[in-house]
């Protein structure tokens, strides 16, 4: 395992958002969603791609908290600009399932 600084880890912006736009991304070479999640004042909306497709579909991700790195520079995915990046785990079966939080906080708040 690579050890990492305190620093390190404080020069990652993992943020809540809020999912306020999922749409189909047929041209991704895996099945995957395009997202528009809401960080708040600060950060804005960004745009992510996520291979979620497994375990959520569009209804289910509308309005859903997720944690996200909002500080790596986009990332040109096919025909897609992604601007963060959603953070998820892997299932035992290989499906990703979201990182959220148990309790709604304000859009854009820091994982400290």
């Amino acid at each position: 395992m690579l050890m990492i600084s305190w620093e390190d880890f404080e020069n990652v912006e993992l943020r809540i958002g809020t999912i306020i736009e999922v749409n189909e991304f047929p041209e991704a070479r895996k099945p995957a969603y395009k997202l528009k999640v809401d960080f708040g004042p600060e950060v804005g909306i960004r745009k992510s791609s996520a291979q979620i497709t497994d375990l959520y579909d569009p209804e289910t991700l509308m309005g859903k908290q997720v944690l996200a790195v909002t500080n790596f520079p986009p990332k040109q995915i096919g025909p897609f600009l992604s601007e963060c990046l959603v953070t998820g785990i892997k299932t035992d079966e290989g499906a990703i399932t979201l990182v959220s939080t148990d309790h709604k906080v304000s859009n854009g708040q820091r994982l400290i």
